[in-house]
C-alpha cells in the first residue's frame, strides 16, 4: 500500500527512525516521541496504521496511544513494541485491542510482515463497510443476493400483500421464521402481533390447549381459563413452525379454524370468532407424509396456498460472504468492527454448512468469543470449517472480495433484468446513483 498514512510512537529517537526506514517502503511514516504528541497528531490527520512502543516514561505508555488511536481512529490497527519477555504487557495490548505486538530488538523481515497484515486489515475493513450497512438495512429479512434469494424476495413481496396461508419449506436453519416476519411486516398486518409456536417442542396433549385456549377446570390443571395463541394473534399473523410434527387430532381441529375462522377453547362448546393470518413452515416432505397416513392431505391442500421454498446454504455459496459480514457484525466485541480475511472467507464460502445459516452465526459467533484482534483467519474455524476446500459457485473459480463481488451481482442482475436499471435497483435495493456507481466500478456500461 503505497499512500499508506503510518505513525511511529517511540521515545528512543533511534528506535523512531528505524522504524522509519523500515516502514518507508509501505508509505509515508510520522513520529511522535510520546504519547501525548501522538495523540494530536491523531487528532489532526488520519493513519492507516500506528505502531508504538509499550514502554514510554511519563505521561503515558504504549496503552495511552492504544486508546487515543480507539478514540480518534476506531478502525486503525495498532502494533505494540514490547520489551523482550514482557509477555504481560503485550497480552494488556492485546486484551485491550491491539492488533499484534513485537518484541524487541526488532526483526525486520516480522516488522514488516506484520505491518503488511495490519494494512490490510484497514483496507478489507474500508472496502466492506458499504456493504455492512446495506446488510444492516436489510437486518429484518434474510441476508443474501443470489438468485435463488432474491425469487424468495419476489414471492415475499407479492404474497405480503394477501391474506391467504403460506407454507414455507427448507432444511432446519435456512431461516424460515425470517421469512415468516419478513412477510408479516411488509403485510397489512404489521401493526398486529406475530407469534411464533414451534409445533416440535410441545407435546400433543399440550397442543390443543396451547393452540386453541381452554376452560377453567377443563382438565387436571387448569385452574382458570385461557386464551390460546390463534386469540393472541388476532389481527395479526401466526406462525406455526414444525408443522409436519403436529398429530392427526389437531391437524382436524386446524384445517376447521383455516375453513371456518373460529375456533373453539377446549372445555366450551361456544366457537369463537379468530382473524389470524396462518404462516406454517416445515423441514419434512409434507406429501410423503400424506403417502404415509401422518398429515392430512385436505389441511396440505389449505396450507400450501402459496409455497416459499428456502435453498440450503450450500447451493446458494455466494450469499456466505454477505451472511459473514452480517454476523461478524451482530456479534462483534464493543463496537469494534471484525475483519475476515480472504483466505478465511474462502474457507467457509467451501464448507456445506449442513446446518444452514443458524450453524453459520453460532461458527461467527463462536470464533469472535475467543478472538481479541478482530480479525478472524481460517485458524478461527474449528475442523472441517477451517479445512475446507475454497470454491464459490457462480463465480469463475477466484476468490473475489466483497466489493467485486457486489460488482458482479449488480452487473448480473442488470443482465438479468434485460438493461431496465430502475428494476435492477429496485432488486438490489439500492438507489440508482449508488447502482451507477457499482457498474462503473465494474467496467460495465450503463444505458439510460
Amino acid at each position: 500500500m503505497s499512500t499508506a498514512r503510518i505513525l511511529v510512537v517511540d521515545d528512543d529517537p533511534q528506535a523512531r527512525d528505524l522504524l522509519q526506514r523500515l516502514l518507508g517502503v509501505l508509505g509515508t511514516v510520522t513520529q511522535a516521541p510520546d504519547p501525548k504528541r501522538a495523540a494530536e497528531r491523531l487528532a489532526e490527520g488520519s493513519f492507516d496504521l500506528v505502531m508504538t512502543d509499550m514502554a514510554m516514561p511519563e505521561p503515558g505508555d504504549g496503552l495511552k496511544v492504544l486508546q487515543a488511536v480507539k478514540t480518534h481512529l476506531p478502525d486503525t490497527p495498532v502494533i505494540v513494541v514490547t520489551a523482550f519477555g514482557n509477555i504481560e504487557g503485550a497480552l494488556d495490548s492485546i486484551q485491550q485491542g491491539a492488533f499484534d505486538y513485537l518484541a524487541k530488538p526488532f526483526d525486520v523481515d516480522a516488522i514488516l510482515r506484520v505491518a503488511k497484515r495490519a494494512l490490510e486489515q484497514k483496507r478489507l475493513v474500508e472496502e466492506n463497510r458499504s456493504l455492512r450497512q446495506q446488510v444492516e438495512r436489510t437486518s429484518l429479512v434474510l441476508v443474501g443476493r443470489s438468485p435463488a434469494l432474491l425469487e424468495v424476495y419476489k414471492q415475499v413481496a407479492r404474497a405480503a400483500a394477501s391474506n391467504v396461508p403460506v407454507l414455507i419449506t427448507g432444511e432446519t436453519g435456512t431461516g424460515k421464521e425470517m421469512v415468516a416476519r419478513a412477510l408479516h411486516k411488509r403485510s397489512p398486518r404489521a401493526a398486529g402481533p406475530f407469534i411464533p409456536v414451534d409445533c416440535g417442542a410441545i407435546t400433543e396433549s399440550l397442543m390443543e390447549s396451547e393452540l386453541f385456549g381452554h376452560a377453567k377446570g377443563s382438565f387436571t390443571g387448569a385452574s382458570g381459563a385461557r386464551r390460546g395463541v390463534f386469540e393472541e394473534a388476532s389481527g395479526g399473523t401466526l406462525f406455526l413452525d414444525e408443522i409436519g410434527d403436529v398429530g392427526m387430532k389437531v391437524q382436524s381441529q386446524l384445517l376447521r379454524v383455516l375453513q371456518e375462522g373460529e375456533i373453539r377453547r377446549v372445555g366450551e362448546s361456544v366457537p369463537v370468532k379468530v382473524d389470524v393470518r396462518v404462516v406454517a413452515a416445515t423441514n419434512k416432505d409434507l406429501k410423503e407424509r400424506v403417502e404415509e397416513g401422518l398429515f392430512r392431505e385436505d389441511l396440505l391442500y389449505r396450507l400450501d396456498v402459496v409455497h416459499l421454498h428456502l435453498p440450503p446454504l450450500r447451493e446458494r455459496r455466494e450469499d456466505v460472504p454477505a451472511l459473514v459480514e452480517h454476523f461478524a457484525a451482530r456479534h462483534a466485541r464493543g463496537g469494534a468492527r471484525p475483519v475476515v480475511t480472504p483466505e478465511a472467507m474462502a474457507r467457509l464460502t467451501g464448507y456445506d454448512w449442513p446446518g444452514n445459516v443458524r450453524q453459520l452465526e453460532n461458527v461467527v459467533a463462536r470464533a469472535l468469543a475467543l478472538n481479541v484482534t478482530g480479525v478472524l483467519g481460517p485458524q478461527d474455524f474449528p475442523e472441517p470449517i477451517g479445512e475446507a476446500t475454497p470454491k464459490l459457485s457462480g463465480l469463475a473459480g477466484d476468490m473475489p472480495s466483497l466489493a467485486e463481488l457486489s460488482r458482479r451481482y449488480a452487473a448480473h442482475v442488470l443482465q438479468h433484468v434485460g438493461g431496465n436499471k430502475s428494476e435492477a435497483a429496485r432488486l438490489l435495493d439500492v438507489d440508482r446513483k449508488t447502482l451507477y456507481k457499482l457498474l462503473e466500478a465494474h467496467g460495465t456500461e450503463a444505458e439510460s
